[in-house]
């Protein structure tokens, strides 16, 4: 667990933190993020995960497959293929 900030939303510091291991490359693409284990890591309620995952997919950083979980979206290439 980690020790929340009083001023700032739990979901956001939770979106945070997952959004520094996907960066960090600790999830990588196609990781399933598992909402069990995050409640279970962060000893809150899944509503509070959820919306952690709801803002990480919004920023495109995960993407859900309905009735198989949230994952890690792939990178995203910023300059062309060289030929």
């Amino acid at each position: 667990m980690i020790d929340f900030e009083p001023d700032r939303p739990r979901w956001q510091q939770i979106a945070d933190v997952l959004r520094t291991r996907i960066g960090d490359g600790e999830y990588p693409p196609k990781y399933l993020v598992s909402e069990v284990r995050l409640v279970q890591e962060f000893g809150v309620a899944r509503d509070t995960i959820r919306k952690a995952i709801r803002q990480l997919r919004d920023e495109g950083l995960i993407y859900t497959v309905p009735n198989l979980g949230s994952f890690v979206s792939p990178p995203t290439d910023a300059e062309p293929a060289e030929n």
